[in-house]
């Protein structure tokens, strides 16, 4: 068996390794920089050089491109004199016939280098025409006493023409490399256009293992409980498709998760790939994008490729809508048209003649209406999971998440408390609450996280930074006091307004001040609630008004909130008796009907009034409310300014209790 096993099986392939060919390349420079001809030469100092002259050892000098000296020392002098033994033959370049040692001595300009000559050759004179009678004599003497010297333009072939050989080495080298790189990309199923060169066209998608790479599962998502519901079913399918196939069902293609930045749809996923116990492929809808023609659909096409090869698995794109937006707009841009067949080729691989059984794809998405409605028909995302804000009950259970590696009092903390202290807040608000707490109580150099340190950092996320050392003259504080304490006053008066919290004049990030409010979560608002809250907006102008006569620039923020309420009221939810039951409203976001407003000049002029009127009336029932009640607005402006912040409490003390909440009260207890 071993005889056959030997003759059948295939001699390894020895792989011709490049590397060789760079450093044959490297040699030869190195040879061309650096070998010369077979003689040895050495660097000698300038006492040295006179007494080679003195002593008539040397045979020749010869001067090199007026830079340096080469002095030929005389060949019986190196074989014989001990002196020269630094230039005797290694045996590397030949014999003593052909060798010829000398010394080289680099000078700074010639005539210095003739300067040392010529005190060679006057020293020569002097000894030599010692005892010398005539003139003549002396004359001959000095005229043999004169040292030669040959002068040499010497060009080195590399010095000439090396920048020419390494550009062509480093083109070479390139062009070497950029080949094997196109062979590695195209060979290893890049596919499309760009699909080699840097592996430009290969998807950026990163493959999740099915044991151990993710360990969230649904029980680490708090709240989304229908969302669970609906993302489980994908999840059942995939451990039991039998259960459901048996009946004739189909596995769902596609699901896309919908709904406000920071609710926990990436989250949701990741508990997905954690519960379904099957590849998990994760990428984002920027990494479509490319400056490169036809890269984005080429990375489609990898990425499903790869799907298929690892079904039944999941593949999740987040921020769909970087590559989803509606065809159609903006053709003349060559980028829009790039990210449309983008787009193509992702619609063609959801549902086109190929099929992808047992890939199911996760979207997310916080801007649904942007995206191309044949992205959203069913058989490619057959259902959309909304996932909202949490609530009351859910913010409770992602609270208790949060805090479970907090060290903090459970007797002062509570976390129901904490829950109805934060409407609005998405998961991700809540975590950022529970950590600004630990920072807060850390900075206090507390060793356990108070009650007050989480309203705190309620306070720091909503009003942003304090700012106490913001400089405010005393006439500036008084009128944002009385501003602040308008808006406490008006809202503690009107039946509908949001019940208040505490009222601050510390300054946090751009408010000079700001009242906290404690919204009623509801799913529908009447007129009447939404016309009290644009009157307890109006109130901190009218406060300045009915106490300094004049008003400041300070109701910005409140001016903008009431102007745009006023518009919804109007235009979108039909609010208005003169427009009538009317609604302007694009639900869509993509003007389907191709104009920019969807009503006359005439109408548009009607809007504008019912708008002013709206608001002004608001604004004359605020100043009534705080002209009835100005010796409770002063008491309130002035605790304020003394204490810089007021609770519920002390406006209960001045106003008296609010009888529509004791109703509340009675309503929830019956």
């Amino acid at each position: 068996m071993s005889k056959q096993n030997n003759k059948g099986a295939k001699a390894p392939k020895i792989k011709f390794k490049f590397t060789w060919i760079y450093l044959a390349l490297l040699v030869v420079l190195f040879v061309m920089a650096f070998g010369g001809d077979a003689t040895t030469s050495r660097e000698i100092k300038e006492e040295k050089l006179k007494t080679v002259l003195l002593n008539k050892d040397f045979e020749k000098i010869n001067v090199v491109n007026q830079e340096f000296a080469e002095i030929y020392i005389k060949p019986a002098k190196i074989k014989d004199d001990t002196t020269y033994s630094d230039l005797k033959p290694q045996g590397r370049f030949g014999t003593d016939k052909s060798y010829n040692g000398f010394y080289t001595f680099a000078f700074v300009n010639y005539e210095d280098f003739r300067a040392i000559l010529k005190t060679v050759e006057d020293q020569w004179i002097a000894r030599d025409t010692v005892g010398v009678a005539t003139q003549l004599e002396k004359q001959k003497i000095i005229a043999d006493r004169r040292i030669s010297v040959e002068s040499e333009e010497r060009k080195s072939f590399f010095g000439e023409n090396g920048f020419f050989l390494i550009s062509i080495l480093v083109m070479v080298i390139f062009w070497i490399v950029m080949i094997r790189m196109m062979r590695g990309g195209s060979s290893s199923g890049g596919g499309g256009m760009g699909g080699g060169i840097f592996n430009v066209g290969k998807s950026k998608a990163r493959l999740y293992d099915k044991d151990k790479d993710i360990n969230i599962t649904f029980a680490d998502v708090a709240g989304l409980e229908e969302a669970k519901v609906e993302v489980k079913e994908i999840v059942d399918f995939l451990k039991s498709p039998s259960k459901y196939t048996n009946l004739g069902g189909k596995i769902p293609k596609g699901a896309l998760l919908v709904g406000p930045p920071g609710t926990g749809k990436t989250l949701l996923a990741k508990a997905v790939a954690g519960e379904a116990k099957v590849p998990f492929f994760s990428l984002s809808g920027s990494d479509f994008v490319e400056m490169f023609v036809g890269v984005g659909a080429s990375r489609v096409r990898d990425l499903f490729e790869n799907a298929k090869k690892k079904a039944p698995c999941i593949v999740f794109i987040d921020e769909i809508d970087a590559i989803g937006r509606a065809r159609g707009k903006n053709l003349s841009s060559g980028s829009n048209d790039e990210r449309e067949n983008t787009l193509n080729q992702l619609l063609t691989e959801m549902d086109g003649f190929g099929t992808n059984a047992g890939v199911i794809i996760l979207a997310a998405t916080n801007r649904v209406d942007i995206l191309d409605k044949a992205l959203l028909r069913a058989g490619r995302f057959d259902r959309q999971i909304h996932v909202d804000l949490p609530d009351l009950p859910e913010r409770k259970a992602i609270f208790k998440v949060h805090t479970a590696k907090l060290k903090f009092d459970e007797k002062d903390v509570d976390i129901e408390f904490l829950s109805k202290q934060t409407p609005g807040f998405s998961g991700a608000d809540i975590a950022n609450v529970c950590n600004e707490a630990a920072l807060i109580a850390a900075r206090k150099d507390k060793k356990i996280i108070e009650k007050q340190d989480f309203l705190d950092a309620v306070d720091r996320i909503i009003g942003g930074l304090e700012k106490k050392n913001k400089i405010i003259t005393p006439k500036e504080k008084k009128t944002i006091a009385y501003h602040e304490a308008g808006h406490a006053s008006v809202s503690w008066l009107l039946q509908y307004a949001n019940p208040l919290v505490k009222v601050t004049i510390v300054p946090r990030g751009q408010a000079l001040g700001a009242a906290w409010y404690l919204p009623e979560e509801r799913q529908i608002t009447t007129k009447a609630q939404l016309l009290h809250q644009m009157i307890s907006l109006l109130g901190g102008r009218a406060a300045e008004e009915i106490v300094f006569g004049e008003v400041s620039t300070g109701a910005l923020n409140d001016l903008e909130r009431v102007t745009k309420q006023a518009y919804a009221m109007v235009v979108y939810y039909g609010l208005d008796k003169e427009i009538g039951n009317l609604s302007f409203y694009d639900s869509s976001g993509q003007s389907e009907y191709g104009f920019q407003k969807p009503f006359s000049e005439k109408t548009a002029e009607k809007i504008d009034a019912q708008i002013r009127s709206m608001v002004e009336e608001s604004y004359t029932q605020a100043k009534s409310l705080l002209t009835e009640n100005r010796e409770k607005l002063d008491a309130l402006a002035t605790i304020l300014v003394e204490r810089e912040v007021i609770f519920r409490e002390d406006v209960e003390n001045i106003y008296g209790k609010r009888p529509w909440d004791e109703e509340k009260v009675d309503e929830q207890q019956e």
